[in-house]
């Protein structure tokens, strides 16, 4: 599928389907969509008035026309035209794409009014929004090709010249997608080492470096909470370290980190049944949305240095399978009180943040799956942020904002640190059940010395149980959008 900016003028546009945004309370037909409505003999005032359309955001309206340049035209709401989002303006161009692939159409004309009077913002909403609705997974289908007539292209009317716009449009989506097939993939495709080597893919294809640490490395380094967690399972854990630096002198440097852990057992705490066990392989969203955004960066070349980082394994049970009560001592010689096995994440996480403060970097943010507790709190859509920097926490809402991508700062009440106090050791991994994503995010902080820190818990938003504006039910690949424009900011 190609997508174009095109000068041709609304009236004179030919193809197989015709899009058009529409206002609230700009329903009624005037200047050249008055005209377009003369050229097809009155369909689209009729059309508005037999489905009593009131444009009301993303809601869709279609239908044949005949005697002209297009054989089909579908009409977008946008909502009122105050305060115009972007993220309106994307899910309105996968609304018509959803649309418009089910009428069969393989040349599409999309014509939206201006965001903020802004063609490249605009372009590159509606790139994104129409190829994030047309992903598609169906790897593990026995016929893993997709029947029937496809989307060949999309002109992106009055966009004439946005080029770049579209281009970046597509880095991005393609680091998304990325996202969405790490998770979405079971544990027996993605393990540590396809993990690796995934990575390792991604910095031979664009010429940037990358390091993975092997078992006796991490011994090396003294990694024993990530080590502890990884030594029940018979695959090997993999540290995974991608870095991107421009060219010249960085303005600044960053280090993301995504949680990794390619399957959940729980450990000896095993899930039970109703826990959701099944659903464990996406228990390395993080790094999923590590590597899409580490894809994403590497072609968009920005002039900020960023480090990509995960502790990828298993957290499985064996005879070797560590134990309720055992001790761990991280990296920056902190010992842990493991209390519950299935509070793996955290662990591996620990040492992460440790490796990444060593880096000299200016900023460091985690992303992880991190509890159950995070969703009670906010739901599936919105991801918690934890962060004792206003600055950080204020990029990381802008950057959130434009994407479209849901988070809401939470409080790191220093009190509930208590509930993490151990008899024997430093700290335990896991306290009371109030407050439980309080206290994991208190638990992190704990390996960051003095860098600007925020973790995000995206256990909700990884996932989709339904279709919900441009994600199909499934991986979402939450958070590449929002971690590439906080990069793009800096």
């Amino acid at each position: 599928m190609k997508i174009q900016p095109s000068n041709t003028p609304l009236l004179e546009w030919a193809g197989d389907t015709l899009a058009i945004g529409l206002f609230e309370d700009a329903v009624e037909l005037t200047g050249e969509l008055a005209k377009l409505n003369e050229q097809l003999a009155g369909v689209l005032k009729e059309l508005i008035a037999e489905e009593e359309f009131t444009a009301k955001a993303y809601s869709t309206i279609f239908s044949r026309v005949s005697g002209g340049s297009i054989r089909k035209v579908i009409l977008v709401g946008l909502g009122k035209a105050e305060g115009l989002k972007l993220e309106t303006v994307r899910r309105a161009a996968a609304a018509v794409a959803r649309v418009a692939k089910k009428q069969k159409s393989k040349s599409l004309g999309v014509s939206f009014p201006l965001w903020n009077n802004d063609q490249g913002a605009t372009a590159q909403a509606i790139a994104e929004g129409t190829q994030l609705a047309l992903y598609k997974d169906i790897r593990f289908k026995s016929e893993p090709e997709e029947k029937g007539v496809k989307i060949e292209t999309i002109d992106l009317l009055g966009l004439s010249g946005q080029e770049a716009a579209i281009t970046r449009a597509n880095q991005i989506v393609s680091g998304v997608n990325l996202a969405r097939e790490l998770v979405a993939a079971p544990a027996n495709e993605v393990t540590p080492i396809t993990l690796a080597e995934t990575a390792q893919a991604i910095a031979t294809e664009h010429g940037i470096e990358v390091k993975i640490l092997e078992r006796e490395d991490c011994e090396k380094l003294g990694m024993g909470a990530f080590l502890g967690v990884a030594q029940a399972s018979e695959l090997p854990p993999k540290f995974i370290h991608i870095t991107y630096k421009p060219q010249g002198t960085p303005k600044r440097k960053l280090a993301i980190i995504g949680k990794g852990l390619t399957f959940d057992s729980g450990g000896l705490n095993i899930k039970g049944a109703g826990s959701g066990i099944e659903t464990m392989k996406m228990d390395m969203g993080g790094a999923g949305t590590t590597l899409g955004a580490a894809k994403a960066i590497a072609q968009i070349k920005p002039d900020v240095e960023v480090h990509f980082i995960s502790a990828a394994t298993e957290n499985m049970i064996s005879g070797h399978a560590m134990h309720p009560g055992d001790i761990l001592k991280a990296s920056n010689g902190k010992t842990i009180e493991v209390n519950n096995t299935d509070a793996e994440g955290r662990l591996t996480l620990a040492d992460a943040l440790v490796y990444a403060d060593k880096l000299g970097v200016d900023a460091i943010v985690d992303l992880a799956t991190l509890t159950g507790a995070c969703i009670i709190a906010l739901g599936d859509d919105i991801a918690g942020l934890f962060t004792p920097d206003d600055a950080l926490a204020a990029q990381l809402e802008e950057a959130a904002e434009t994407a479209g991508e849901k988070l809401w700062r939470m409080p790191m009440e220093e009190k509930y640190f208590e509930g993490l106090k151990s008899g024997i050791a430093d700290m335990k991994n896991t306290g009371p059940r109030a407050g439980g994503s309080i206290t994991a995010s208190l638990f992190l902080k704990q390996f960051v010395k003095d860098t600007p820190w925020a973790h995000l818990d995206v256990a909700g938003p990884v996932w989709a149980d339904k279709e919900n504006g441009y994600n199909s039910a499934g991986a979402t690949g939450y958070g590449v959008r929002t971690l590439v424009n906080w990069v793009l900011a800096q």
